[in-house]
């Protein structure tokens, strides 16, 4: 309950004050579609497929939390898992994406299937396909794709599918695969089956 609790002090934290930055001047123009490059992970490129289902979703949340947010969000993080608490202070950054539908679903699943396109298209490596059956309002399908950059990570997408929702988050920074383990149960993350990274 208390790491819920720490969580959920940063999400809101961090939504607001993503929320204060982001609204941009009459002279600002939108961000250009980033180009398909490796070893970078842009926070602020999503899938075109995204924005689609973003309009279709009954809630939704976005945000970006830089290096100093990312500090916040460690010290909130219990003594208990110091490990996680050191791996989220070595990032560059996070971007969080999650849509919420109604009773009918996620209303598209080839807009579902276009995002995980859009990322094998970028040519970074998916290493992670894991399907937790948990029933019809339970079960759960998790995507991880790695950002290379030569042989070292730069960074990782993480896709995570209900039948109500769905959740992206890039992570940037230079760290290892098996310090993704460590970010489960953070950011939306969810406790997906970690052997594959383990091999790596």
């Amino acid at each position: 309950m208390k790491l819920l609790l720490s969580c959920g002090i940063v999400l809101l934290s961090a939504g607001l004050l993503c929320g204060a930055q982001a609204t941009p001047g009459a002279h600002d123009a939108a961000p250009p579609i980033a180009p398909i490059t490796l070893g970078v992970v842009p926070l602020d490129w999503t899938p075109p497929a995204l924005e689609g289902l973003k309009t279709q979703a009954a809630m939704k949340s976005s945000f970006v939390l830089d290096r100093n947010l990312l500090h916040m969000a460690a010290g909130l993080v219990p003594d208990s898992q110091e490990a996680d608490r050191q791996v989220i202070n070595r990032l560059d950054g996070v971007s969080v994406h999650i849509l919420r539908f109604g009773d009918q679903g996620v209303p598209d699943e080839d807009e579902v299937n276009a995002i995980r396109a859009a990322y094998h298209l970028r040519g970074w490596k998916h290493v992670v396909t894991t399907t937790d059956a948990g029933g019809p309002l339970h079960s759960e399908t998790t995507d991880l794709w790695l950002v290379l950059d030569g042989a070292n990570l730069r960074g990782a997408v993480v896709l995570a599918e209900t039948p109500k929702s769905l959740t992206l988050v890039s992570v940037a920074g230079n760290i290892s695969p098996v310090d993704l383990l460590h970010l489960r149960g953070h950011f939306g993350i969810p406790r997906f089956d970690g052997e594959p990274l383990e091999r790596q």
